[in-house]
């Protein structure tokens, strides 16, 4: 399965620590990077010059608050354009590996084909949308008019379109997409005169996109796919699916999500690794198995800045992995360990999933953050607690605690373990909003690394890195718009309340129904990644929460929680393919080696299920 956003790096992002030189890039690819990452780096620039200069001119930059939230969607559809013509587009793996040569490609000419008519259809809709921005004359400051921002996404789409078809392994899929252009025009009832709705002509074509999904299509052409034709089915305008995109990604806390990932990429592809590792090694290398300690540490610390588990798999483990084995560790261990230690960091501040989280289920961001501290630590203690247990057996190499080293390395790393205190305490001190607090947050890890440490190579560098990091959140966000498109389906036909109704009819305790919440919701972690899984599912479980007098802060937890063990869950969870890949290993034993992992989690999840006092203790001491 794909990376997350969410949960993740795009397929093969990151995997080799030695890539190969990349051909040459055509004048609009260079235009494409420039343009992203310059709407990213003002992105951040606009949130810190507002903060600066509030004290002396409280009136601040005109219009900065939706400078930042159109910018967010420059960078959305942009990253998204630049992760198609990478052929980093999220997207389902494990299909197209378990057909036969003969059919493999043909499935993946149909999913291409698919891909390319979707993306026409959005990006007809985007124009849709735009068209009526521009009627609208709504301005967003100093005369610009909401239009020119929002015309980003019908040639984003477009773009997106044109890569897809261009990757189309055959000349008859290529064909077959133009061809199947056709579709659409014959469903459009305003072209063609013919009304087809209420035929059933919905179900094969919503078989037909399940089919693609599974087969290579990205994950945004099968929830946009289906939410078209069901929006469709049910006389509604497509347009409707852009227009949540755009809702969406200019809410007032979503330009969070790609501030903090630009500043975890800043510091994963630095040497803050490095010397992370020195410090937990210094603090815990005298415990037994303490660098496998080490590595769940310093993957729960990535993990919450990257916003995904994908990232700290591919990146951190390529550094970790080897420390394992030479300290004695077997590789089985140190694969399971790193795989379920991929997505510990999930509820800690300042994770973009928690604060997606709270958005849609309109829960406080602050709140949600604090009751996530005990269930994560919990986590993180129950993992280490069984590591050390286990490698007792096996991983005698141990040294005395020495707290002259362990200060050396706390001096060495004081910068970047200092970074949490930074982002907590410039909110609690009122000096900063959310948005600004993750902008200082991306110029204070390109102080580290540029200026303190000094390893930021080149501009060149950091250019790159800001494309790495537009790349995987185009990806995420595209994902994101497309879920909000089938959640807006589901709410116009009343799927919530259908939902509580059928759940109320059989089941009246409130322990059954989180048992019952549990089950479905690994189920939905091991089938879709974590971004559109929040936006898709939120809305179907928050009210169901409600009528059973589940707390808000307590039912946002047990869902990320849940999600992150649906990352361990065999066959499709997508943690067990990233190390699958990364480490070289087969799946199979990938699976035996998160086994043990998985159990506990899962009695971790059990617990915070069962006892909200775990949950709701601080968020009680602190906000009531």
């Amino acid at each position: 399965m794909s990376p997350d956003a969410a949960g993740a790096l795009p397929e093969g992002a990151g995997a080799n620590p030695e890539p190969a030189a990349a051909p040459p890039r055509s004048r609009l690819a260079v235009f494409e990077d420039a343009v992203s990452v310059g709407a990213l780096v003002l992105m951040a620039a606009i949130p810190i010059t507002e903060a600066l200069i509030r004290p002396v001119y409280p009136t601040g930059i005109p219009g900065s608050f939706m400078w930042v939230q159109h910018l967010t969607l420059w960078v959305a559809f942009l990253g998204a354009a630049v992760a198609s013509r990478r052929g980093e587009l999220l997207s389902l793996s494990a299909g197209p590996s378990m057909v036969s040569e003969v059919w493999r490609p043909r499935l993946l000419s149909l999913s291409g084909a698919v891909g390319v008519v979707v993306s026409v259809v959005l990006s007809y809709a985007s124009v849709v949308l735009t068209r009526a921005e521009w009627e609208g004359g709504r301005e967003l400051a100093l005369g610009v008019p909401v239009w020119a921002a929002v015309a980003v996404m019908p040639v984003g789409f477009l773009l997106i379109a044109w890569r897809l078809w261009r990757r189309v392994p055959s000349r008859w899929g290529r064909w077959t997409a133009i061809l199947g252009l056709v579709v659409p025009l014959l469903l459009h009832e305003g072209l063609t005169g013919w009304d087809l709705t209420g035929n059933g002509i919905e179900w094969p074509l919503l078989a037909l996109i399940l089919i693609a999904a599974a087969f290579g299509a990205p994950i945004f052409v099968a929830l946009g796919g289906a939410a078209a034709v069901l929006l469709w089915s049910n006389w509604d305008p497509v347009s409707a699916i852009p227009a949540e995109a755009y809702s969406m990604v200019t809410k007032p806390m979503l330009p969070t999500i790609p501030l903090f990932t630009l500043a975890g990429y800043i510091l994963a592809e630095g040497g803050a690794p490095k010397r992370l590792v020195v410090l937990f090694r210094g603090v815990f290398g005298w415990m037994p198995g303490g660098v496998a300690v080490v590595a769940i540490v310093m993957s729960a610390f990535f993990t919450c800045f990257t916003g995904g588990s994908g990232v700290t798999i591919l990146a951190m483990g390529g550094l970790m992995f080897p420390l394992l084995l030479a300290d004695g560790h077997r590789p089985k261990f140190a694969t399971g360990l790193l795989t379920a230690a991929g997505s510990l960091g999930l509820l800690i501040p300042p994770s973009v999933a928690v604060i997606l989280y709270a958005i849609v289920a309109e829960v406080d961001i602050p709140r949600l953050f604090v009751a996530g501290l005990i269930p994560s630590a919990l986590q993180i203690a129950l993992v280490a607690g069984f590591t050390i247990l286990v490698t007792r057996r096996f991983a005698g190499k141990t040294s005395s605690f020495r707290i002259g080293e362990a200060a050396r390395a706390l001096w060495t790393a004081k910068w970047e373990a200092s970074i949490p205190f930074v982002v907590i305490g410039v909110m609690l001190g009122g000096i900063a909003t959310l948005v600004e607090a993750a902008a200082i947050t991306v110029l204070y890890a390109l102080f580290i690394e540029f200026v303190i440490h000094r390893e930021g190579k080149t501009f060149s560098d950091l250019v790159r890195t800001g494309a790495n990091a537009v790349t995987l959140i185009g990806g995420v966000l595209l994902i994101l718009g497309a879920a909000l498109g089938l959640t807006n389906y589901l709410i116009f036909a009343d799927i919530p309340g259908m939902a509580i109704d059928w759940v109320q009819s059989f089941v009246a305790s409130p322990l059954f129904f989180l048992l019952l919440l549990n089950i479905f919701l690994l189920i939905v972690g091991c089938l879709m990644d974590i971004y559109s899984a929040i936006v898709v599912v939120v809305p179907l479980v928050a009210p169901l929460g409600l009528a059973f007098g589940i707390d808000p802060l307590h039912l946002g937890v047990i869902f990320l929680t849940n999600l992150e063990l649906g990352y361990l869950t065999p066959p499709v969870g997508m943690n067990l393919f990233l190390a699958s890949y990364r480490f070289k290993r087969p799946l199979g034993e990938v699976y035996r080696a998160s086994v043990p992992f998985l159990l506990i989690r899962a009695g971790a999840v059990l617990l915070v299920t069962y006892i909200p006092y775990l949950t709701l203790a601080l968020p009680g001491l602190f906000f009531d």
